[in-house]
């Protein structure tokens, strides 16, 4: 009998990590097969847009008379780049934008280099209130460039400011840029296509870059290049991997549920519709796309919202890990935010590919994705270490997860050498390879650890921050004075 009970207890941890093995592996496979069809349609409907793009003849076809756009620029103490990301914006070839920026209780000197740089004047205007917003204590109109407005007000974060610019915007599309950031100076004229194609369009979003390692001079770039710190070069292919691989599968769909709040262009009416950007999250961005695909889904209106892969943004990342790790888990606690505020969508019987497909992948691989992956991590290396696990069945499991990240960066490497190929030295190509296979030893499994603090945190409703952006700016020249080319 004692014989029988000791053999139990023997079987039954080594039956857990079986289950626990198998699902690991089962996990792993559903994933690999859910990005590895994403990649396919990525790669179709790529060489589709491109082919496109070829036989029009683009931009040569647009006549001048396309959509005006408002351009809206929320910042909060950005007084190292804001100067460059402005001249860069005023440079853009569009037949007509403003651009408004909005101070959001900066306490630093942005508004006063924005007026020293642009020659600010007050010019107190009246304006719609269609969504609430922090007081605004000051508005200004540059005496230097007619289309360059300012708002100084009350703190209340990005949302509050987007909110703020939207309701002083005069034009029927508004694109949402972040401080530091800047644009491909044809990137107006590719991101509204969709609407000039397709009236139904709602909104758009195009390709965002890391702006580190590369040259900006008087807010246009020069030269593209790689980050010199590890931490930048990493993030260089997880951004190629997330839009030209993950947005790019999705956008054909019709089921993309998130634009990125550094380049997105929306129309203002159908925002307006459904509430403007909701400040009591923290990822207003994709929380507001949701909703948009929620409202117009369960309504029954006919709508598209569309990945645009050639308008490009540069924008700076974290170089530390500190910031990096914040960056991180505001982005995981913004998805769960957006997720379960709109899970009515999910498997909604009017929900379409988003509701079926986009909705419950981003529940399982994204929000949950995290624990899965730590909980296989953690169980079998514990398995391993009592020799409950042997070592052949943990370097097959081992060996599957690093392929799968591997396979997932090489695909959108291939994928941008095949459209863009914006990195042309053969030294950046064989860093961006190394990249490619060295995140998946440490660095993959480190940002599943920062997710499952977002999720935790979460869970537990403890207040959100956006904490410190720490930006060295160092890939931007100094500013000329104003007026000058």
């Amino acid at each position: 009998m004692g014989h029988d009970a000791s053999e139990a207890e023997r079987i039954m941890p080594e039956t857990i990590f079986n289950i626990v093995q198998s699902g690991f592996l089962l996990y792993l496979a559903a994933l690999t097969v859910g990005y590895l069809g994403l990649n396919l349609i990525s790669i179709f409907s790529l060489r589709q847009y491109f082919e496109e793009r070829q036989g029009e003849g683009f931009p040569g076809t647009f006549t001048g008379y396309e959509p005006q756009i408002s351009i809206i620029v929320p910042a909060y103490n950005e007084a190292a780049t804001i100067v460059n990301s402005i001249r860069s914006l005023l440079q853009l070839k569009y037949s007509e934008y403003e651009i408004i920026v909005v101070s959001d209780g900066s306490t630093d000197n942005t508004v006063d280099v924005l007026r020293q740089e642009f020659g600010l004047k007050p010019f107190p205007e009246a304006y719609s209130h269609d969504l609430p917003t922090q007081p605004v204590r000051a508005t200004y109109h540059s005496s230097v460039y007619t289309n360059v407005r300012v708002i100084d007000k009350e703190n209340g974060g990005k949302a509050d400011s987007l909110n703020a610019g939207i309701n002083l915007s005069v034009y029927p599309l508004f694109c949402c840029i972040d401080a530091d950031s800047i644009l491909a100076q044809d990137s107006l004229y590719r991101v509204v296509q969709p609407f000039l194609l397709e009236s139904r369009t709602i909104a758009a979003g195009g390709t965002v870059r890391v702006a580190n390692g590369c040259v900006v001079n008087n807010g246009l770039l020069k030269t593209v290049g790689l980050p010199s710190r590890f931490l930048a070069l990493l993030q260089t292919v997880e951004y190629l991997r997330a839009f030209l691989s993950g947005r790019q599968g999705w956008s054909p769909l019709n089921a993309m549920l998130i634009i990125s709040g550094a380049f997105g262009l929306f129309r203002k009416e159908a925002v307006l519709k459904v509430g403007g950007y909701r400040t009591n999250t923290i990822g207003e961005d994709m929380e507001l796309v949701v909703r948009l695909h929620h409202h117009y889904r369960l309504n029954g209106q006919p709508y598209r919202i569309t990945y645009v892969p050639d308008p490009v943004c540069w924008t700076e990342v974290p170089e530390d890990l500190r910031t990096l790790r914040n960056q991180r888990i505001r982005w995981q606690r913004g998805l769960c935010d957006s997720l379960a505020g709109h899970f009515e969508l999910c498997c909604h019987r009017k929900g379409g590919t988003v509701g079926w497909l986009a909705f419950p992948f981003m529940v399982i691989f994204e929000w949950f994705g995290a624990v899965f992956e730590m909980l296989g991590y953690v169980l079998l290396l514990a398995g391993l270490a009592f020799g409950l696990v042997s070592l052949h069945v943990w370097m097959v499991c081992m060996c599957v997860a690093v392929g799968f990240g591997v396979t997932l960066s090489l695909s959108a490497l291939l994928m941008e050498e095949m459209t863009f190929h914006l990195y042309q030295r053969p030294s950046d190509l064989l860093k961006l390879l190394c990249v490619s296979v060295v995140e998946n030893f440490g660095y993959r499994q480190l940002n599943s650890y920062w997710k499952l603090i977002g999720l935790w945190r979460w869970l537990r409703g403890t207040k959100a921050e956006w904490g410190k952006m720490v930006r060295s700016a160092s890939w931007q020249s100094p500013q000329s004075p104003p007026g000058s080319s």
